[in-house]
Order: structure tokens, then sequence, then C-alpha cells
């Protein structure tokens, strides 16, 4: 099956995408775009893995399912394209940033600038129907999400995983904690912010591991 991702991924994932449940995901995916409106666009589907080749990863953030509603979704988790309001979400991780490295709240909620220095924003499910949240959960996407995670967990070392939320702790329950980073705290949304997401200073403690091991640090 010809699936368009970055080729690296594409090498990493091959038995994934002739196995029935990704054909039959596939079909349910092309269907739903043809007969509704369905997000990110089709073309940024696979935006997270485009953006950060295989061996170029650094930092894998999980999120749950892309933003349902227009213009915002574009293929990286928590992230939104230039000119859409920032979602409270997205607002409480820049609170964040700011506190825990004294850096100023960007212009925009646009993370492209993050997945090209080697942070894969993923989402656990890659397409949404509009204003549907949930609506393409479990489909088939959170199979293929896993198989990612797991290849770069045994394959690379020193990585470090973010697990925002019970939901992408559950995701990320698997990952070798000798072998890599995992940091894990409440989920960013407002209703659970003050639950442990702030304070837990994420930002600083990643850059502090890959500088311990080599790794340029992140430009939060």
């Amino acid at each position: 099956m010809d699936v368009r991702i970055e080729e690296s991924w594409k090498q990493r994932l091959a038995s994934e995408f002739d196995k029935e449940y990704f054909v039959k995901l596939t079909e349910f995916v092309r269907a739903e775009y043809s007969r509704t409106t369905i997000y990110p666009p089709a073309r940024l589907i696979f935006n997270a893995f485009d953006h950060c080749p295989f061996d170029k990863v650094k930092v894998v953030i999980i999120g749950q399912d892309p933003y349902h509603g227009p213009g915002q979704a574009h293929g990286l988790c928590f992230s939104v394209s230039e000119g859409v309001p920032n979602p409270p979400s997205l607002q409480n991780i820049f609170k964040e940033i700011q506190s825990d490295l004294g850096k100023p709240l960007p212009p925009n909620g646009d993370l492209t600038r993050w997945a090209n220095q080697g942070v894969l924003l993923l989402n656990a499910t890659l397409t949404v129907q509009a204003h549907q949240a949930g609506s393409h959960q479990r489909r088939g996407w959170e199979e293929f999400t896993d198989a990612a995670i797991r290849t770069l967990a045994e394959e690379r070392e020193h990585l470090v995983f973010i697990l925002w939320g019970a939901y992408a702790q559950k995701k990320g329950a698997f990952i070798d904690r000798n072998k890599h980073l995992v940091l894990t705290s409440a989920h960013p949304s407002p209703l659970s912010a003050y639950n442990g997401f702030f304070g837990n200073k994420h930002f600083s403690r990643t850059n502090e591991y890959l500088t311990t091991h080599g790794t340029t640090p992140i430009e939060w």
C-alpha cells in the first residue's frame, strides 16, 4: 500500500501498512474525507512524521486526537496553525514554559518550530470529524501510533517521552525507563493543569537530559 509519509518512517513502519487493521483504517478514512469534513487536511495527516525523520527524533509528546474546530488541526498534537487562537491546553503549555524557562509567550501556537528540532508531536488518533471529538478513535489509528512509539523506544535510546494525563501515560506504559527519560504529569487542560501540570518543569528537565546525553537541547 502506498502511504505518503516521510521515507525513514515508511521503511520503519512498512509492516504495518499491509496489516488488516491498517487496510480497513485506510478505507474508513478515505470514505470519511469523501463524505464529510475531516481534520486535519488529508495532506497533513502524517505531518508529525514528515517534520521528524526517525533518526532526528529527540522528544516525543503524545496527544489524544486532533482539534476538531475549523482551521485548528494541522497534524501536530497541541499545535494550531498560525492565526488561529491558542486553545486552553496550549495556553497552559506556554505558561509552564514561561515559568520553567523564563521565556516570553510565543507570537502564535504553531509548534512546527519544535517539530523541526526533533520533537515528535504525535496524536494517538490522526484524524477527526469536524466538531466530533474522538469520532475516529478505535478505528485502528491507536494501533498504528503504538507501533511508531514502540519502534522508537526499541531502536533508539536516550529519547524523552512526555506523557501528560492518564491517556498518554497508559499509551506509553511499555517504554523502557532505563533506556529513555519518561516524564509524566497531569494534562495541561484547564480541568487538570493545577493538579500537577503547572510546575512539572518538563521543558527544563528534557533539555538537561538531552544535554547530559550529548544532544542539542530544544529551543522551546
